[in-house]
């Protein structure tokens, strides 16, 4: 049978990620991979996580091998209501305000779901989270990008947009804005309180609401903390997403949105078609460690295991990238990832094939645009390899650059 002519068009449109066709090659043991942001199994509170996950399923049983709420736990709800408190000031969050979902990519996809389709446009920053790109992809929206500057978004490149659209006519067609303002994944930089204000009020004045992404917000190393979007605007304004991944654990698979509550609403109905609910288990572990362990406590040594790896990394960038003219990167006051850019006519996939015969393995900056731009730029993330590691894979990365520059009269 041809399954071909039979595909639908989200059939159609699906592409695999760039980043797991690359990472593939990053396997062997030989292999340093800057890769995939996976964070170091030592920061997992394993020992806790077993106790309370047989304790749950022993004496929970009734709940947590059962189906449950689309929702999610109301026990969660409450320790994570608690939570938004302690870390963002967020008070009076209601449970009709918050839905649990597996991991936060579940969360863009009931995102594009209830808001977008073939007439929208959706704002994302440029470059691009990429599990965003994918997620909104399926609906076909027209993809508008804003340029990411050293203190996050050109919000002024993005009024002026804007400003263009309603003109035309087309603001009405503008469904949301996509932004990560902290630690941005790939380009590292954190979004500064002047520019939350001033894109809020743009937001404001078009009428555009603002998805705001901060799985990287524990995980400050240095500088002030912000206040989130969803702080400064509330929820008539902003949905908030967030996960447990990268300061729990990626195995539970727990994300959230916290917003208003008919869009929660909405989200919950599209959820329901999808999974009907998470799993009662891992929400009810989690549950249970918060109610337990304070989150916060539990994150200071693996936020200075990466703010260790992050200093090393970079001052290995110093040591061997300082000699290439025009050559520069990002040091991230937190989160787990270096955004390096190298000089003009450097393609960092077209140097894949160099960095793969040396065994050191990175994200090439065209799997961060829409429509696979070439890019002179790379995502490097320090979270997984030991430190000795990290400066002998830079080192190993400045031979493929000097390999590939002298193979193409750059350098």
């Amino acid at each position: 049978m041809s399954f071909e002519d039979r595909l639908s068009e989200v059939g159609l449109n699906l592409r695999s990620s760039i980043i797991r066709e690359l990472l593939k090659f990053a396997a062997s043991p030989e292999a340093i991979s800057f890769g995939g942001g996976v964070p170091d199994p030592n920061t997992f509170p394993r020992h806790q996580l077993a106790e309370i996950a047989k304790e749950v399923v022993e004496q929970d049983y009734s709940y947590t091998l059962q189906y449950g709420t689309t929702e999610g736990d109301d026990l969660l709800a409450v320790q994570i209501i608690k939570l938004l408190n302690r870390i963002y000031g967020i008070a009076d969050v209601q449970r009709d305000q918050l839905l649990f979902t597996t991991g936060s990519q579940q969360a863009l996809d009931l995102m594009a779901r209830i808001f977008l389709d073939k007439d929208s446009i959706c704002f994302l920053e440029f470059p691009a989270y990429l599990g965003a790109v994918s997620a909104f992809r399926m609906s076909f929206p027209r993809f508008e990008t804003v340029p990411l500057e050293d203190d996050g978004m050109d919000v002024g490149y993005l009024e002026n947009r804007l400003r263009e659209l309603d003109a035309k006519g087309e603001i009405k067609k503008v469904k949301f804005l996509y932004t990560v303002p902290n630690f941005h994944n790939p380009a590292s930089v954190t979004m500064s309180l002047e520019k939350r204000k001033k894109l809020i009020e743009i937001c404001d004045r078009y009428d555009i609401l603002i998805l705001e992404d901060d799985p990287y917000g524990m995980l400050r190393f240095s500088g002030e903390r912000l206040p989130s979007l969803y702080k400064l605007a509330g929820p008539d304004r902003v949905v908030l997403l967030n996960s447990f991944s990268k300061v729990l654990t990626p195995g539970l698979r727990i994300g959230m949105m916290v917003g208003h509550s008919s869009i929660i609403r909405r989200a919950t109905m599209a959820k329901q078609a999808m999974d009907l609910c998470c799993p009662t288990l891992t929400q009810r572990i989690a549950a249970r460690y918060l109610e337990r362990h304070d989150l916060v406590e539990q994150l200071k040594p693996g936020i200075e295991l990466y703010r260790g790896k992050k200093d090393t990394m970079i001052r290995a960038l110093n040591e061997h990238f300082s000699e290439i003219k025009g050559a520069k990167w990002v040091d991230p006051e937190g989160g787990l990832f270096v955004w390096v850019t190298l000089p003009q006519g450097f393609d960092t996939i077209g140097m894949f094939d160099v960095a793969k015969a040396k065994n050191v393995y990175y994200i090439p900056g065209e799997a961060f645009s829409i429509e696979k731009t070439p890019s002179t730029s790379m995502r490097l993330s320090f979270c997984l390899p030991p430190e000795e590691r990290i400066v002998e894979g830079v080192r190993r990365l400045k031979d493929v650059i000097a390999q590939y520059g002298r193979e193409k009269g750059l350098m």
